[in-house]
């Protein structure tokens, strides 16, 4: 940070000696080295905050993809069934056409024909078999 070497601290403390003195030198000392304290656990916090804030940015950019993704794939899947569901409605509504023919619009009865025989008729005769 600083790039100071053994020399030149030898140099800063002979000069505090000189300035401060010999009695308020280890008080000063004391009240440097809580004050270095005090900026080193700032700027820590200050570079967690900072990480935690791009960490948030970056959280924030994966959920938005994440949910373009699943929105897209929603479409797709939404748009296949709903082909899927038309191929099949298609496909019954062509085998009830083919296992039910069509009834005829309008019966026309010969003259010559008998009469269809009713239900008590048919029980009837039934019954005289047995």
């Amino acid at each position: 940070m600083f790039d100071v070497g053994l020399t030149e601290l030898m140099v800063i403390a002979v000069v505090a000696l000189v300035v401060i003195g010999p009695e308020r030198l280890p008080k000063v000392a004391r009240t440097a080295g809580l004050l270095l304290g005090r900026l080193q656990r700032y700027v820590g916090d200050v570079k967690a905050d900072i990480n935690r804030e791009m960490q948030l940015d970056e959280l924030k950019k994966l959920q938005q993809q994440v949910s373009t993704e699943v929105s897209s794939v929603e479409a797709s899947v939404s748009h296949e069934l709903r082909e899927i569901e038309g191929d099949v409605n298609k496909a019954i509504a062509s085998e009830v056409e083919v296992a039910v023919p069509p009834a005829p619009t309008s019966e026309v009865v010969a003259a010559d024909a008998a009469p269809a025989p009713s239900l008590a008729a048919a029980e009837q005769a039934t019954e005289n078999k047995t």
